[in-house]
């Protein structure tokens, strides 16, 4: 059974389990990506607020990337090249898809 939720409410499960996780700009970029995923697989996703939690990060930069990674990578297309990247803002931050 499935139950469709808006953005609020996407905020609002996160906000009630894991409020640190994801800034209000890195959940909006979570839910339209979400929503876009589910139209291009034309099937719905079941929210797992943990799931999401472990698999996706967001960075304020580059620079706090490279430090979590131990790499460095030179600019976000780069890191683009080994996986997912959701970018949130023209601030520089960004979400990626852990791997």
């Amino acid at each position: 059974m499935y139950q469709e939720i808006n953005e609020y409410q996407f905020r609002d499960q996160f906000n009630a389990i894991r409020q640190d996780n994801f800034t209000y700009k890195g959940l909006t970029t979570l839910f339209n990506y979400f929503e876009e995923l589910e139209n291009d697989l034309g099937e719905k996703i079941a929210l797992d607020v943990i799931a999401i939690c472990c698999e996706y990060t967001e960075y304020k930069n580059l620079t706090e990337f490279n430090a979590d990674y131990g790499q460095q990578y030179e600019s976000i297309d780069k890191i683009e090249e080994d996986t997912t990247v959701l970018r949130t803002d023209n601030s520089g931050s960004f979400i990626i898809q852990g791997y």
